[in-house]
C-alpha cells in the first residue's frame, strides 16, 4: 500500500545486546529479533548454538493495509529508541528497547521490548495507536517464521523431536511436520497460553501475558531434505488478535533457550518436553525420575557418575519386581530336569505332554509367567526413563571419562562404513556392545527351556543393534542396571543361605495364579470334550491303550 510504501528502502541496522545468557541483534526491520547466541551452550561443531535461522527476522508483525495489501513489519524501517549500537546487561539489570513506526500524526505501531540480565525471555508490549484508517481488516498477526535452527550432528534424530505446539484452554496440540511437499498445519481458535516451538533441546515461545478468548493460532510445519540422509523441520507460529481500534496494547513473554525443565516450568512451558505418553509414562519421569536424578547431580558433579547411581537406586527401588523374577527364574531351573522327562516320556504326546507339564507347575505352585508379570510391570518405568534421558539437556555435550564424550549422543567405537538393512546401523556403541553382553548372561542364567536356546543368542543382537542408536547416557543406565541385575542373580542362585530345593517348592503353600487357573481349566474342558492333536493318541486311554481317532470314511457316491 502506497502509505506504507516510504517506510521502506533504509539499510538494515542492528542494534546488539549481551546479557550474562544471551548475545542479541535487534534489527530495524520491524524491530525483529535477527540473532540469538547463547553464551552457555555450543551447537555440534564447537560454535555457540544460534538460535534464530539464517536471514529470518522473528517476532514479526503482519496486517493488511488500507487498500488491502498484505503488509509484513520486517519490510518496514522502524526506528529503535534508545539510539545505540550496543548494550550490556548483567544479573537483575534490564533495558527497554521501543522499536516505533510512526504512520501518521497520532497513528502509530510500537514494540516495547525490555531485555533482562539474567533470563532467557524478554517482555514485549505491541502497540496499535489510532490504526482504524490503516488497517482494512481490524486485526493483525504477531509471528515466529523460521522455527528454531537445528543444532545437534544427527539431524533426523533431531527432527524426529521437533514440534510445534499451542497450548489451548489448558491443553497442549502438536503439529509434526512428516511430509516433504505438503506442510502440516493446524488452526485453532480460543484462549491461547502459549505457541512454541521446539528442537530436541531448544525452543521459542510466544506466551500472551492475557490470553485474549478471541485469539486465533495458526502452526505450519515442513520437513526439509538435507544432504548425506539428513532432514530439518521448519515451523511457523502465528497468533491472530483482534484490533478494536483506538490504542491498544497486548504484552507477550517471548522465551528463546534451553528445553530445561526448571527453566520452561517457571514460564508454564513445561507441557513442551516429552516426557512419553501423556497418562501413565509422563507423570513417572516428570514427578518422579527427574526431580531424583537432578537431587543425585545436585551432589555429584559428573553427570555419568550420578547416572550410575541413580540405576543402582532403580534397582533397588524395583527390588521387589526383580527379586520375584528371579525367584520365579530359579524356581522354573529346579523344575527343568522333571519338565525334561516328562517331554521324553511324552514325546509322541502334546496334549499328555501339556497336561502332565501343568500338573507339575500346580504340584510346585509355579506360575509359568511368573516372571513376565514383574517385567511388564517394569516396561512404563523403563520407558519414562527413556523419555527422561534420551531428552535431557543436562547430558548434552557432558563429558564421562574415556571414549564416552558426550552422553546426549552415541559412543561410537566403530564405523562400519555401510547401513546394515532392517536396523539401519552403520555404526556400533561401546555401551550398546557392554549392555548385549550383559542381556546374553541374564538369558544365559534365566532360559531354562531347550526350546528357547535360540532366544539366549536372537535377543542381545538384537538389542545391541538397536540401542547403538542410543545416547550413550541411556545405555549407560541399562548397562549399570543389567549388571546388578546380574549380580543379584548370582547371589540368590549360588550364595543365599535360604537356597530353594524341590522339596523346599513341594512344602511351600500354594495359591492357584489367575493365569494357572485359566490354563488348567481350559485343559481339564479339552479333556472333557475328547479333544486332541490331529494325528496324537487320545489321552484318555480306553481300557489301557489309548485310542487313536478314526480316520472319515471316504464314501464313493
Amino acid at each position: 500500500g502506497s502509505t506504507y510504501s516510504k517506510f521502506s528502502g533504509k539499510p538494515e541496522q542492528f542494534i546488539t545486546i549481551e546479557t550474562d545468557l544471551y548475545r542479541a541483534k535487534i534489527s530495524t526491520k520491524g524491530g525483529t529479533i535477527a540473532w540469538w547466541e547463547l553464551k552457555k551452550y555450543n551447537s555440534w561443531y564447537g560454535k555457540p548454538a544460534q538460535l534464530i535461522t539464517p536471514r529470518s527476522r522473528e517476532f514479526s508483525l503482519g496486517f493488511y493495509s488500507n487498500d488491502g495489501q498484505k503488509i509484513d513489519s520486517r519490510d518496514l524501517d522502524f526506528t529503535i529508541l534508545p539510539a545505540g549500537e550496543s548494550f550490556t546487561l548483567s544479573g537483575n539489570q534490564s533495558l527497554t528497547l521501543t522499536a516505533k513506526l510512526q504512520v501518521a500524526n497520532g497513528s502509530f505501531i510500537a514494540k516495547k521490548m525490555t531485555f533482562h540480565g539474567d533470563t532467557y525471555s524478554f517482555d514485549a508490549d505491541v502497540t496499535f495507536s489510532n490504526m482504524e484508517s490503516y488497517l482494512s481488516q481490524k486485526r493483525f498477526d504477531v509471528g515466529w517464521n523460521g522455527g528454531v535452527q537445528f543444532q545437534e550432528h544427527n539431524s533426523v534424530d533431531e527432527s524426529n523431536t521437533a514440534v510445534a505446539i499451542a497450548s489451548m484452554n489448558g491443553t497442549t496440540h502438536e503439529l509434526d511436520a512428516t511430509d516433504y511437499i505438503n506442510p502440516g498445519k493446524l488452526e485453532q481458535s480460543g484462549v491461547v497460553e502459549f505457541v512454541s516451538t521446539r528442537t530436541k533441546y531448544f525452543s521459542a515461545a510466544l506466551i500472551q501475558k492475557q490470553p485474549n478468548p478471541e485469539a486465533m493460532v495458526t502452526l505450519t510445519g515442513l520437513r526439509i531434505g538435507a544432504e548425506h540422509g539428513g532432514m530439518t523441520e521448519k515451523y511457523t507460529m502465528s497468533y491472530r488478535l483482534p484490533y478494536k481500534g483506538a490504542e491498544q496494547t497486548t504484552g507477550f513473554t517471548v522465551y528463546i533457550g534451553p528445553q530445561d525443565y526448571d527453566i520452561l516450568k517457571s514460564y508454564g512451558l513445561g507441557s513442551t518436553i516429552n516426557f512419553g505418553w501423556r497418562w501413565i509414562v509422563a507423570p513417572i519421569g516428570e514427578y518422579f525420575m527427574l526431580p531424583i536424578f537432578s537431587f543425585i547431580h545436585h551432589f555429584i558433579g559428573n553427570y555419568g557418575i550420578a547416572i550410575l547411581i541413580f540405576s543402582a537406586l532403580m534397582k533397588l527401588l524395583l527390588y521387589p519386581l526383580s527379586i520375584s523374577q528371579v525367584r520365579s527364574t530359579q524356581k522354573m531351573q529346579l523344575l527343568a530336569p522333571e519338565i525334561a522327562k516328562i517331554r521324553e516320556k511324552y514325546k509322541d504326546d502334546q496334549v499328555t505332554q501339556q497336561q502332565e507339564t501343568m500338573r507339575l507347575y500346580s504340584e510346585y505352585g509355579i506360575n509359568p509367567a511368573g516372571g513376565c508379570l514383574p517385567m511388564l510391570l517394569q516396561m512404563p518405568i523403563l520407558y519414562a526413563l527413556w523419555s527422561v534421558l534420551s531428552n535431557s539437556i543436562q547430558l548434552r555435550q557432558a563429558n564421562f571419562f574415556g571414549w564416552i564424550h558426550d552422553l546426549s549422543v552415541p559412543d561410537v567405537i566403530l564405523d562400519l562404513g555401510f547401513r546394515i538393512p532392517l536396523f539401519q546401523i552403520d555404526k556400533f556403541s561401546g555401551l550398546a556392545l557392554l549392555m548385549g553382553a550383559t542381556l546374553f548372561i541374564q538369558q544365559k542364567m534365566s532360559v531354562t527351556d531347550p526350546r528357547q536356546k535360540a532366544m539366549v543368542y536372537m535377543m542381545p543382537v538384537m538389542f545391541t543393534l538397536m540401542f547403538s542408536s542410543f545416547p550413550a547416557g541411556l545405555n549407560l543406565y541399562y548397562f549399570t542396571f543389567n549388571l546388578l541385575g546380574i549380580v543379584q542373580q548370582v547371589y540368590v542362585s549360588k550364595f543365599s543361605k535360604n537356597k530353594l530345593t524341590l522339596e523346599d517348592l513341594r512344602n511351600m503353600p500354594r495359591k492357584e495364579g489367575w493365569l494357572q487357573k485359566k490354563m488348567r481349566e481350559a485343559q481339564e474342558l479339552a479333556a472333557a470334550q475328547g479333544k486332541s492333536i490331529p494325528g496324537q493318541p487320545t489321552s484318555k486311554p480306553k481300557d489301557g491303550i489309548p485310542t487313536k481317532p478314526q480316520k472319515p470314511i471316504n464314501r464313493k457316491k
